[in-house]
């Protein structure tokens, strides 16, 4: 089998990211039959027996997973925590293969949350440059003006130097003491929303992302997953500009 670059070995095995592994490899943590590696490095997938911290990771062969969740409020998107709290992927009870999170929803947020041992499919998600969609329903304890509209989908400065792309927000619900709104934004910068609504001196009290490059939350409740289905996964491949080649889905999780 032609040799392969590591650290996209250890992406599509679902160990971590591809920028992951590469940090890995060059903290020497991985070996290649029992020798450490550098960056650039090449191995064959399917014979080389690779570890990463003296953990032989599964290369080849690997049954590849697409995940959709309704996250929780309280539970958090990295795969680690030195804090304690509860990660999402606690969640996946009967999820063999090692998935992780593609981008991320902070603690107080809720909603659509993909997530596979995919390297590559969740890079092509998170890259910038492929400007996919993502929608969230957002609650604020005030009403809403035209003006803070109109400078919300223009870009306000969420952070010094930091300016937000142009969006699309519209009114859903108004009333005395709060109003819905429906954003549509095209990056992931770090509690985006959350600071935009603060920029503009709105006060966010409840954030719940409904859909990602076209896949939507649909049914599911606080908790619950399932596999994409084959139409999901051509949605998203779609968005991505990429061909359908579409794989497993369709089970359904607590």
């Amino acid at each position: 089998m032609e040799e392969i670059r590591i650290q996209k070995i250890i992406a599509d095995s679902g160990y971590c990211s591809r920028r992951a592994a590469e940090k890995l490899i060059a903290d020497g943590m991985v070996k290649v039959n029992g020798r450490p590696v550098s960056l650039g490095d090449k191995a064959d997938p399917r014979n080389d027996i690779i570890t990463v911290g003296g953990e032989r990771i599964k290369a080849g062969g690997v049954t590849l997973r697409y995940i959709k969740m309704y996250k929780p409020r309280g539970y958090v998107t990295t795969m680690s925590d030195e804090l304690g709290r509860r990660g999402v992927t606690e969640l996946l009870e009967d999820v063999e293969e090692r998935v992780y999170p593609i981008g991320r929803l902070d603690k107080n947020s809720e909603g659509l949350l993909l997530l596979t041992n995919d390297g590559a499919f969740a890079n092509d998600i998170m890259h910038p440059r492929k400007h996919i969609a993502k929608v969230y329903r957002v609650t604020v304890a005030q009403k809403v003006t035209e003006d803070m509209i109109n400078t919300l989908m223009t870009g306000v400065e969420i952070e010094e130097g930091v300016m937000t792309a142009s969006c699309v927000v519209t009114v859903l619900t108004e009333e005395d003491d709060r109003t819905v709104l429906e954003f549509t934004i095209y990056e992931g910068k770090n509690r985006q929303i959350r600071k935009m609504c603060e920029a503009v001196g709105l006060t966010v009290k409840r954030l719940r992302r409904t859909s990602v490059g076209g896949v939507k939350l649909g049914m599911l409740k606080p908790g619950e997953y399932t596999d994409l289905t084959k139409e999901e996964l051509r949605v998203l491949r779609s968005a991505m500009g990429k061909p359908d080649n579409t794989g497993r889905g369709g089970r359904r999780g607590k």
